[in-house]
Formats: structure tokens, C-alpha cells, sequence
């Protein structure tokens, strides 16, 4: 049995790998304010199952930087620091200092753990945090975690969410070269699954689809041109699992398929799934982000990571989900 902390594990993503570790028999710390913005769920109330039906569960719901203070455990196996504001493409280009308030949130992270001494330490860093300008329209292609390197020129990331990780990123190599942490740095694309917070594109067009299914146009945000990479969460928490214990010196890992999809043809294998065939038009008017943010997937390839869900089959997840919900 290992010891598990989990920050920001209320969360859509912090929910797989409670879930995942319980299941494994280890006891799991989860710590989470619940804050507005994060899709936090009490979990009392989490959609797909109940962790307080495993023994070994304890959740502390209170803002990670005030448990740092207090707690003293150095028996830490695995600490999955997925803590963090972040919503979706509104929260970010909208709410910018919101977001700011990530980098003291990391940076309590870090201090904590140089005292605390988790064995390994599991971050969750943001594909926002690649250069903006290899995601443009007319000069795009898959992003290499190569592409950033945190001691020669850093190029421009994406808002006040990509600086706040590529902070995280920097206090990880920090604290393996002056302090023997060891670590490694996810870096996730458009993770998705069907209980995630409507406030990301995934969950809310598969809705709005299902909500339009009669209708003639079905709107999606910017022009609709734009493109992602989609990753099913359990892709993503199967990709952990194979690489965490592989690296150890805070190196960044994608978590990404490398298949770009825009939200037109994204929209319109929804709706195809349910019968439906609406013109599917973008709205100007609403945040659209970069044109063109997809992974390179090399890296994951050569610890043997296998992604098995494709996007046509995690959307039929989650339009049966939503159905269920009716």
C-alpha cells in the first residue's frame, strides 16, 4: 500500500486518478478548497462514483497552500499536484489574474515538498505552456516537449496560465538540482471525458448537440476552425501510470495523440452520432484561443504509451452520458 496526495483532486482530472489509486488499495489524500471556476465536486456529490465508499479515502476540503502549513507527514509515496485555477477558454483570457493565482499556489507546493519530501512527485504542468507562435495559422505543427527549454530564451506562452506553469515547471528542475526531488512534468493537451465541467468545449458542445439535435445550425465558439488535440481522460491516466516512475529528473512529458480536430468536424461527429446533420457555424464573437495546438507524441511512444480511446468513441461516451442523465 502507498500513500497518495492528491491537491486539487475534487477536480475533473483529480477525480480519475483518486479513483485510480483507490482502486490499487492505496490510501488517498485528497485536498481541495472546491473553488469557484475549477469544476471541483464535493465528493459526496462525484458523478461517476462514490469515494467514500473505499476505506481508505480522506479529503481535507480547504485551499492546498493552508494544509502546507499544518501538515507534517513525510510519508508521502506519490503527491499528484494537480491544484490550480483554471476554467475554460473564458476563465483564461477573461479572468487573467485569476489564473495569476497559480504561481503562489505552486510555489507553496514546492517549498512544502522540500520540507515534506514526497518520494515522487507528479506535476501536472499545461500544453499553454508551449510558444504561442508555433500554434498560429499560418505556421503551426505538433509541439515537441523539446520546443520549450527553461534555461535558454522562453518564448511566449499562452496568458497568464502558460507563465504560471512554466513557473511550476522551472521550481520542479529547481527542486531536483538543489534539493533531489524527484519528479516529472505532464504537460496535457484537451483532456476530456464526460463528467467534465461544462465550462470546457468537450462537455458542452456533446450537450448542445444533444440539446439542438432538431435544429438546423448549431453554433460553436470562434470561428470553429480552430483546432486540438482531444485526449480521453483515461488515456491520460493510463499514460501516467506507464511513465511515472521512468522519469525522475522533472523532464516534461505530453500527454497528447498528435491528431488535430477542429470543432466544425468535432461538432458534426456528435451530432452524426445521434442523427443529426445541422450546419455547424463559429460564433466571432467568443474566445477562441490559438489556431492550432496539438502534441507530438514520440516521446510517450517510446515508454510505451498506447492511446486507445479514439475520438469518435469518447464522444459516444459522453452523448450516452448525458442521455443517462435525462
Amino acid at each position: 500500500m502507498k500513500k497518495i496526495l492528491i491537491t486539487g483532486g475534487a477536480g475533473f482530472v483529480g477525480r480519475r486518478f483518486v479513483k485510480y489509486f483507490l482502486d490499487r488499495g492505496d490510501k488517498v489524500i485528497c485536498v481541495d478548497n472546491i473553488a469557484k471556476f475549477t469544476g471541483g465536486i464535493s465528493p459526496k456529490k462525484w458523478p461517476l462514483f462514490n469515494p467514500y465508499d473505499y476505506k481508505k479515502f480522506k479529503f481535507y476540503r480547504e485551499d492546498c497552500r493552508n494544509w502546507f502549513k499544518k501538515n507534517k507527514d513525510t510519508d508521502i509515496d506519490y503527491s499528484l499536484h494537480l491544484a490550480a485555477m483554471v476554467g475554460g477558454r473564458k476563465i483564461i483570457e477573461d479572468e487573467p489574474m485569476i489564473v495569476a493565482d497559480d504561481l503562489s499556489i505552486d510555489s507553496s507546493y514546492w517549498q512544502w515538498a522540500v520540507k515534506a519530501r514526497p518520494k515522487k512527485t507528479l506535476c501536472f504542468s499545461s500544453s499553454a505552456s508551449y510558444p504561442i507562435s508555433l500554434q498560429r495559422k499560418n505556421s503551426y505543427r505538433l509541439l515537441k516537449e523539446e520546443d520549450i527549454n527553461l534555461y535558454k530564451s522562453i518564448k511566449l506562452p499562452d496568458l497568464t496560465y502558460g507563465w504560471a506553469k512554466l513557473t511550476c515547471e522551472y521550481l520542479a528542475k529547481i527542486a531536483f538540482e538543489k534539493y533531489n526531488l524527484k519528479s516529472v512534468c505532464y504537460r496535457p493537451f484537451s483532456g476530456y471525458g464526460e463528467d467534465q465541467d461544462l465550462s470546457y468545449p468537450f462537455p458542452s458542445i456533446c450537450k448542445r448537440v444533444i440539446e439542438n439535435k432538431n435544429s438546423k445550425i448549431i453554433n460553436v465558439w470562434g470561428s470553429g476552425y480552430q483546432m486540438r488535440d482531444f485526449i480521453h481522460i483515461d488515456d491520460c491516466v493510463n499514460a501516467v501510470v506507464k511513465s511515472m516512475n521512468k522519469i525522475h529528473n522533472a523532464d516534461p512529458l505530453n500527454l497528447s495523440t498528435g491528431k488535430y480536430t477542429n470543432f466544425i468536424n468535432f461538432t458534426k461527429i456528435a451530432a452524426n452520432l445521434i442523427g443529426a446533420s445541422p450546419k455547424v457555424i463559429g460564433t466571432s464573437k467568443t474566445p477562441e484561443g490559438v489556431f492550432a495546438r496539438a502534441g507530438d507524441a514520440k516521446k510517450q511512444k517510446k515508454f510505451g504509451i498506447k492511446h486507445s480511446i479514439t475520438l469518435e468513441m469518447g464522444i459516444k461516451k459522453s452523448l450516452e452520458y448525458f442521455l443517462n442523465k435525462k
